[in-house]
């Protein structure tokens, strides 16, 4: 394997390398807060089901995926705007639903 970098037998880029540490990020940083203060009990919220933190961490990433989507359909690069509305819409879902 000579000339080949650690992600390039996936054809991966870096941004793309960075997203999924970022998520595997998320679950350790899920596990220690689970681990720390248990308690993640479901709770109704204003989404009108009883969620848990996992239930919350999926639903705020898999809408910020559709922010990012959207955006990009929309207005294209650069993606400084979405990131902005993906924070506040996990804050939201994290502290309300």
């Amino acid at each position: 394997m000579q000339g080949t970098s650690l992600i390039a037998w996936m054809a991966w880029t870096w941004p793309t390398a960075a997203f999924f540490a970022f998520i595997i990020a998320c679950l350790i940083a899920m596990s220690v807060w689970e681990i720390r203060s248990p308690g993640g009990d479901p709770r109704r919220g204003i989404l009108g089901l009883e969620t848990t933190r996992g239930d919350r961490l999926f639903i705020s990433l898999l809408g910020s995926a559709f922010i990012f989507l959207a955006w990009l359909g929309l207005f294209g690069t650069p993606l400084w705007g979405p990131l902005a509305i993906a924070l506040v819409y996990a804050f939201v879902i994290f502290r309300w639903a």
